[in-house]
C-alpha cells in the first residue's frame, strides 16, 4: 500500500470521526435547549442547527466581510437566535455543559469574524432578535439591547426627541453589543465622547447563568465591559445610556480636493488645528481612490453641533484654505445629519432602520493607528502615492480628528486610553470583489505594506489601534472562550 493512500486514509478516518464528534456534540447541544422550558416551547423559531433549511440564510444575513463566508470557513454546529434573556441563559449553560465555544452576534461587523468564526467547535448566539428600545426624554436615558443597530438607536432618538443625541457610529447598521463593547465613536465624538462613556447601567447575562446589573456586577467588571472589547466578562444583553442634549439645529458641508489640487497642504493644515478646534466641530477626512479620471479625492467631511452663521464664521477663521462657501453648508436636526454621513437610500429617520448593508458585501481587510505628532508632507505624499497603486480597486483611509472632550475625559475613566495627547485615528480599508486567491493576496499585501509604511509616523512603544477594528496581524489569544459581540 503506498505512503499516499494510508495517509489518505487517516486523513479520511480522522475527518469521520471528528464529523461524527461534532454531530454527537451538536445533537446534545439541541437537546440540552430543549430540556428549558422558555426555548422547548418555540425552538423551531430560536434554534438552527446546521442541517436546518434555514440555517445558512440566517449565519449570511449578518457577514460584512465575504474573506468570512468561503467553503473553507468554520461554521457554527448550530445557530441560536434568542427571543428573550432566559434563551440566553439556557445557550450559556448549554454550551458549558457540552464543551462548545460560544460567539455571540449583534450587527456582525467584526472585521475578522470573530462574532461568527471559530476554529473550534461553536455554536453562534445571534442577538438580532433582541433589539428593543426605550427611550425615556424625561430622564435623557435610553435602554437598548445589544442586537439593535446604531440606526436604529438614531432613529428612536430622533422621533423622540430634536434636542437628545446619541455618540455612536457613522455606519448604521453596526450592532450596539459589538460597538459599546470597544468604545464606539462617530460624529459627535469631540463633542460628547465615545458611546461606551454615556453607559449608566447594564444587564449581563455571566458565565453563570446569572442575570446581573451594575450594582451586582460591581463597579471594576462595570467599568471593564465599557470598551475593553465584547465578551470578556459576559453577555451584555441589554445598556442604559445617558443621552446627549444638543441643540435643535446642527450643520453639514464637505469639500473635495483631488491629487490635481495638490491635497498635502490642506491635510498639513488640517493636521495643525483638527484637535484644537471648538468641540462642537468636527473635520473627518476621508480619502479614497476614485475613477473617471482616476485620482485620490481627499474629503472633508464636516459637522457642526450649531448654527450654519457659526459654522461658517468659525470654519471661515480657522480654515480658510479650505474655501468653504454657504452653499455647501446644510442646516438639519442631529438625527437628520446621521442619514446623510451613513449615506444610506432615503431621506426619513426610518431608512436608517434598515439593516442592508449601504455598500455591497465584498472582501476587506481593515487596520488602524493612533497619530501624536503632525506627519510630515513628504509621508502624506508617499500614503497618497500607495493609494494609486496599479491593480488595487478600493482603497481608503480615513483621519478621525481627537482633542475636544476626547482630550477631557480620563485615559482610565473606562478601559479605552486614547484620549489626550492623540491628534487623530487613522482607519486603513481595502475593498476588492473578486473570488480570486492572487487578487485576495494582492490586497491583503497593499494593506500590510501601508501600515508598514506608516510605522514611523504614528504612535510607538507600544503602536496603538482601535479595538473595534479588530486586526488578527497584530496578534490572537487562542485561549479565549468567546468572542465576536460585532
Amino acid at each position: 500500500m503506498s505512503l499516499l493512500l494510508i495517509l489518505s486514509l487517516v486523513f479520511l478516518l480522522s475527518w469521520n470521526v471528528a464529523a461524527a464528534g461534532d454531530d454527537d456534540q451538536q445533537k446534545a447541544f439541541v437537546q440540552c435547549l430543549s430540556n428549558s422550558t422558555s426555548v422547548a416551547s418555540n425552538i423551531s423559531n430560536i434554534v438552527y442547527p446546521s442541517d436546518n433549511p434555514s440555517f445558512s440564510s440566517i449565519l449570511e444575513f449578518s457577514i460584512r466581510n465575504r474573506r468570512f463566508d468561503t467553503p473553507t470557513t468554520p461554521k457554527p454546529l448550530v445557530i441560536v437566535t434568542p427571543h428573550n434573556v432566559s434563551h440566553i441563559q439556557s445557550t450559556v449553560l448549554c454550551a458549558q455543559s457540552h464543551n462548545l465555544q460560544l460567539r455571540v452576534r449583534s450587527g456582525g461587523h467584526d472585521y475578522e469574524g470573530l462574532s461568527y468564526v471559530s476554529p473550534r467547535p461553536f455554536v453562534v448566539l445571534d442577538l438580532i432578535q433582541m433589539s428593543n428600545i426605550t427611550v425615556d426624554v424625561s430622564n435623557r436615558t435610553a435602554w437598548v439591547q445589544s442586537g439593535a443597530t446604531v440606526g436604529q438607536v438614531y432613529a428612536q432618538v430622533g422621533k423622540s426627541s430634536n434636542t437628545l443625541a446619541f455618540p455612536a457610529s457613522v455606519c448604521n447598521t453596526v450592532g450596539i453589543g459589538g460597538i459599546v463593547s470597544g468604545g464606539g465613536y462617530g460624529t459627535l465624538l469631540r463633542y460628547a465622547g465615545l458611546a461606551a462613556d454615556h453607559v449608566a447601567d447594564v444587564q449581563v447575562v455571566d458565565a453563570r447563568g446569572r442575570v446581573r446589573d451594575r450594582a451586582s456586577l460591581g463597579e471594576d467588571v462595570f467599568w471593564a465591559i465599557r470598551g475593553g472589547g465584547g465578551n470578556t466578562f459576559g453577555i451584555v444583553v441589554a445598556w442604559k445610556f445617558n443621552l446627549v442634549t444638543v441643540p435643535e439645529t446642527v450643520t453639514m458641508f464637505s469639500v473635495t480636493k483631488t491629487l490635481e489640487q495638490g491635497p498635502t497642504k490642506y491635510l498639513a493644515k488640517w493636521q495643525k488645528i483638527a484637535d484644537t478646534l471648538p468641540n462642537e466641530l468636527l473635520i473627518r477626512i476621508v480619502m479614497y481612490k476614485a475613477v473617471n479620471p482616476v485620482t485620490i479625492a481627499v474629503v472633508f467631511n464636516c459637522l457642526y453641533v450649531g448654527s450654519k452663521d457659526k459654522a461658517l464664521s468659525l470654519i471661515q477663521e480657522s480654515f480658510p484654505e479650505l474655501g468653504v462657501t454657504p452653499e455647501v453648508m446644510f442646516e438639519m436636526t442631529w438625527a437628520q445629519s446621521t442619514i446623510q454621513f451613513a449615506g444610506v437610500n432615503g431621506t426619513t429617520l426610518d431608512s436608517l432602520e434598515s439593516r442592508t448593508p449601504v455598500k455591497d458585501v465584498i472582501y476587506f481587510k481593515a487596520k488602524s493607528d493612533y497619530v501624536t505628532k503632525p506627519i510630515p508632507d513628504s509621508a502624506m505624499d508617499g500614503l497618497l502615492k500607495m493609494m494609486m497603486q496599479d491593480g488595487i480597486e478600493q482603497p481608503y483611509v480615513i483621519f478621525t480628528p481627537y482633542g475636544g472632550k476626547m482630550a477631557e475625559i480620563a485615559s482610565n475613566s473606562i478601559p479605552f486610553p486614547h484620549r489626550e495627547g492623540n491628534l487623530f485615528k487613522i482607519q486603513y480599508l481595502v475593498y476588492w470583489k473578486e473570488d480570486s486567491e492572487e487578487v485576495s493576496n494582492a490586497h491583503m499585501k497593499w494593506i500590510r505594506d501601508v501600515y508598514d509604511y506608516m510605522g514611523s509616523y504614528v504612535s510607538s512603544n507600544p503602536r496603538a489601534a482601535y479595538i473595534n477594528y479588530r486586526d488578527l496581524d497584530i496578534g490572537e489569544n487562542m485561549n479565549s472562550s468567546t468572542g465576536g459581540n460585532g
